[in-house]
């Protein structure tokens, strides 16, 4: 089916090429549009906790309670008693209340409540409260005509909304910022690597054709449901990613095939019908990975997985059809535009340069397969001291703690950041992110009780009735703000929370805990409880198609284990950084004492769908010796020989592409660059190159064990790199020796 694919797209090569213009045109116009249609929402809050229902229950009983937008006011001459400084807050105040998505607007002039004056009076603020589904241009509004003109009275800009809307703007800055990084090197590295600036080019133009497909794609899926703009950063990764990664392989292909003297038309079936269907079988082990995390109904991480699964679909889609017909036409002048310093010839006369070095690297007795003989030498201490160096690097995982998303993960100095810490530091419970308590059809006493005990728990530093409204019989629901100390993700708030629940409650009460705190609680419980159904589809569908693409029961177990092992290294690595604060100053990044709570999640079915990637080219060509040779060792020493400059290089590419958002304003976006990155890494070393061919060794021919009928399912569906009918079967006695050398 492949052969007659890549034969079908060498015949009508100029029709497809034509159609490809014309979606970039499209994607180009139309796609990018997906930006004003995606949701600002960067919500991991589950509809069905108990922290969205008593948002739903306080906005239907009291209105909207919480402080979207918070206009700080400061001066250093007068203070807030003055004249001068009373009336320009209150002009402020004046123009804003009048303003469309207003709701309520609170200040001390209004309230004459201390806890709207600093500890030495020199800054007050005004509390806004939004209006429900208030859009981003009302908020932006507001936030301007809160604004004071006055030379002596400066405003800051602050509040839940305030930080939201301040992500959210950094999100197309970041990704063009990343662009502009990434791509430079990138396609540097891709001219060392192919020494031809032709050559060098497809794969970074299939990225760009990946991005601006699923960008198309996403705002199709943006008609049907919510998006957040936050898929962005990963479509960007694994569109151009796994473009660059796809392309590296069909290109590699496609010259090795004209290199063995065959006609363009038949070196692009080939390309296809052999890397080709291992992108196809990588493809979808990614995208299923990814599709993994529509069973989580935060916004988030659905987002996350529809734009991933969309980034990929098309980049594999992509270097199957247009990449190929960009081949066929080129033809032989895919080597055009050769560096000065880079003369390609045969594999095996190739020296002296950077490029020569790679290819004659990937012919006869290179290197790659020098260091698996040496690993299969010493199988037992190569897997105990690879074993240990990552439980070391995993070890600090064990002792991760989960938070939410705040106003530090924005940089030190953004103004909204700069409100909500100086609120924390100069006023006397004026927190942001308050717990909210509403208890139900209560007598006025039962209510006071309650409040009573929940002042006395440890770690709370106060409470007050902030909302009170009949419900019938002589009882009331009431609204209490508990305050504390500390951060609202903080261990000692969730504590808080926690004991909260779990206060006896009065008579026939009902009683809910709300607030950013309890919102964390309830992320956690949701997170974990659907992360064994995650791995569990995950895990089950990997094995099942590595299963039938390689014939064998134990190596898609082991590819599993495998994948895990990389991903702990990654965990514990970014827990050492992020949450411990170690290269914080290098990275440019506030430590929080936490990991994001989705991060991991986002990093399973990401990187164990990368690892994937590589795990599916590397076996391919070891099931394929393995087919021809029947020997074991012999297989794995070709197959390490035959993809190691290829997954090294490929990883490389692909840490370029995701160590540029690294450089992210955003701390979890720089979170998942950096994790991707080691597991990257790490994966591409330790795991492929000495773990691998090290418990191959020690499995030996148990590694090829499989019921008949998965036999069967292998024959017909399996992977392979080459056809092994082109080369007769040799000897057992010169297995071993042809392999290495080949």
């Amino acid at each position: 089916m492949f052969s007659s694919w890549g034969a079908a797209i060498s015949r009508f090569r100029w029709l497809i090429l034509v159609l490809a213009v014309a979606f970039l045109a499209f994607a180009g116009v139309w796609g990018t549009g997906v930006f004003a249609k995606m949701s600002g929402s960067s919500s991991l809050n589950d509809p069905a906790s108990e922290s969205q229902r008593i948002n739903k229950q306080v906005l239907a009983d009291f209105g909207p309670q919480g402080q979207d937008l918070v206009a700080l006011y400061s001066s250093t001459a007068g203070t807030v008693d003055d004249q001068q400084f009373a009336t320009a807050v209150q002009a402020a105040e004046t123009r804003a209340r009048g303003l469309a998505g207003v709701a309520t607007i609170t200040s001390y002039y209004d309230t004459k409540a201390p806890s709207f004056v600093s500890k030495d009076k020199h800054e007050t603020f005004i509390a806004v409260r939004l209006a429900p589904h208030t859009s981003d241009g009302k908020a932006n509004k507001i936030a301007k005509a809160l604004r004071t003109p006055s030379g002596d009275v400066t405003t800051l800009i602050g509040g839940t909304r305030a930080v939201d809307l301040a992500i959210n703007g950094r999100v197309p800055a970041d990704i063009g910022k990343a662009e502009g990084i990434g791509t430079p090197i990138l396609l540097l590295l891709l001219l060392v690597v192919f020494g031809s600036l032709v050559a060098a080019s497809m794969p970074v133009l299939i990225g760009g054709f990946a991005v601006l497909g699923a960008f198309t794609l996403v705002r199709v899926l943006t008609l049907f449901t919510t998006v957040s703009m936050f898929s962005l950063n990963i479509i960007t990764i694994l569109g151009m990613g796994l473009a660059v990664d796809y392309g590296l392989f069909m290109v590699s292909r496609f010259r090795e095939e004209l290199d063995q003297g065959r006609s363009v038309p038949e070196a692009v079936s080939r390309t296809v019908a052999t890397a080709g269907r291992t992108v196809v079988v990588s493809g979808l082990l990614v995208t299923l990975a990814l599709s993994s995390l529509l069973i989580y109904p935060q916004v988030l991480l659905h987002s996350m997985g529809l734009g991933g699964a969309a980034a990929v679909l098309v980049a594999m889609v992509a270097s199957l059809t247009v990449l190929p017909a960009l081949l066929a036409v080129l033809g032989r002048r895919v080597d055009a535009g050769r560096l000065p310093w880079s003369r390609r010839r045969k594999l095996r006369s190739v020296t002296g340069t950077v490029a020569g070095l790679m290819a004659a690297d990937r012919a006869e007795n290179g290197r790659w397969g020098r260091i698996a003989q040496a690993v299969m030498r010493r199988p037992v201490p190569v897997l105990i001291g690879i074993l240990v160096l990552l439980g070391v690097l995993t070890a600090p995982f064990a002792k991760v703690h989960f938070g939410g998303i705040d106003e530090r993960m924005l940089p030190a100095g953004t103004q909204s950041r700069v409100v909500s810490e100086r609120l924390g530091a100069d006023f006397t419970g004026a927190g942001l992110r308050p717990i909210q308590v509403l208890v139900g059809n209560t007598s006025a006493s039962d209510t006071s009780a309650f409040q009573a005990k929940i002042a006395a728990l440890p770690g709370v530093t106060g409470t007050a009735v902030t909302a009170q409204k009949p419900s019938g019989a002589g009882t009331d629901n009431t609204l209490i703000r508990v305050q504390y100390n500390g951060e609202a993700s903080s261990a000692g708030a969730q504590r808080i929370v926690e004991r909260v629940r779990a206060l006896p409650r009065p008579v026939d009460a009902s009683v809910m805990v709300g607030g950013t705190s309890a919102e964390v609680v309830d992320q956690l419980h949701s997170l974990s409880s659907r992360l064994p159904w995650m791995a569990l589809l995950v895990g089950g569908i990997t094995f099942l198609v590595l299963a039938i693409a390689f014939g064998s029961i134990i190596v898609p177990l082991k590819a599993i284990v495998m994948n895990l092992i990389s991903i702990g290294a990654a965990f514990g690595v970014v827990t050492w950084i992020f949450q411990d604060g170690h290269l914080a100053g290098l990275l440019h990044f506030t430590p929080t004492g936490y990991v994001e709570a989705s991060q991991p999640i986002l990093m399973v079915a990401i990187l164990f769908g990368l690892s994937m990637d590589y795990e599916v080219f590397l076996l391919s060509r070891i099931r394929e010796r393995w087919d021809e040779l029947g020997d074991n060792a012999a297989a794995v020493v070709s197959g390490v020989q035959r993809t190691g400059w290829l997954i090294s290089t490929a990883a490389v590419l692909l840490c370029v592409v995701v160590g540029s958002f690294a450089t992210s304003g955003i701390t979890f976006v720089k979170m998942i660059g950096v994790g991707m990155v080691v597991a990257l890494l790490v994966d591409a070393t330790l795991v492929r190159l000495l773990l691998v061919p090290a418990t191959m060794r020690l499995l030996g021919r148990h590694n090829w064990w499989a019921p008949g009928s998965l036999g069967r399912l292998y024959g017909k569906y399996g992977v392979r790199e080459e056809d092994p009918v082109e080369r007769p079967l040799p000897a057992p006695g010169v297995a071993y020796e042809l392999a290495a050398q080949t």
